[in-house]
């Protein structure tokens, strides 16, 4: 399973003598022993968009969902998040990854003593200025109950989807991730995908270089490597302007027209 490196990338660099990265969760199985483990779990998934679940069990198995992209326009909600310790984030919110303003919910308040005594050692707090920034945002986001920024932010992922899915299975060389449509609570419907990340395959034996492939027809991706993942796999980002998600389209129905 792909997974977002950063979790392992910033553990791996404190060097701490108190944890290390052990990799993916389901090659621990249930967490029986003694071992204290701490599962990350992005919901959705980054970069395929797969609505994860933990995985490890027991006593001494702890887990963070990770729902950066929990939001109506990019996932269906399948019901109100509820988990132990949840990470959020603005900038897929709304758009604003610069100001890196984020919010944690923790039922644990033992859990929240620490974490809120880290932040303030780390960073001596969160910049005044940023949380004004986000709290303006968010008021804007609120002005109609938040309808809006997800009606419009919805339409316009499922329209990409819907346009770059039409594309694609037109290709014998290329494949994307399969997401089943699944009834949202938010919409209170059924609702087709509108991932933020197309997680696109090379199907053929000899394209072992998928990023390659597609940088040579002007086509920026990210690595499946970098995901821990074969390198026959690219992350497309469907975050783009109208103008370069259109282009992106336009190259890929160039190169697909060449097979």
């Amino acid at each position: 399973m792909p997974f977002y490196p950063l979790y392992q990338e910033q553990t791996d660099y404190f060097e701490s003598v108190d944890y290390k990265f052990e990799g993916e969760a389901n090659l621990w199985g249930n967490a029986s022993s003694d071992t204290h483990l701490v599962e990350f779990v992005t919901a959705p998934n980054n970069p395929d968009g797969q609505m994860n679940k933990a995985v490890l069990k027991g006593p001494y198995a702890k887990s963070i969902y990770d729902h950066a992209y929990f939001w109506p326009h990019f996932a269906p909600i399948p019901a109100p998040a509820d988990e132990e310790l949840m990470i959020f984030t603005i900038s897929k919110l709304t758009g604003h990854a610069g100001s890196r303003f984020g919010w944690a919910v923790i039922k644990d308040e033992a859990v929240y003593q620490r974490m809120s005594a880290y932040i303030s050692l780390n960073t001596m707090g969160v910049s005044r200025e940023c949380q004004l920034r986000a709290f303006k945002l968010l008021k804007v986001v609120l002005e109609d109950g938040g309808n809006n920024i997800f009606e419009f932010g919805y339409n316009t992922m499922k329209k990409r989807w819907e346009n770059l899915s039409k594309i694609i299975s037109l290709s014998n060389r290329f494949s994307l991730q399969e997401i089943a449509p699944q009834y949202c609570t938010y919409f209170k419907k059924i609702r087709p995908p509108s991932p933020a990340y197309a997680w696109v395959k090379c199907e053929r034996e000899e394209d072992k270089d998928c990023y390659g492939i597609l940088k040579a027809a002007k086509i920026i991706g990210r690595e499946g490597k970098k995901f821990r993942a074969e390198a026959r796999f690219v992350r497309l980002s469907l975050l783009k302007s109208q103008d370069d998600f259109d282009l992106l389209l336009h190259r890929l129905d160039e190169l697909i027209s060449k097979e």
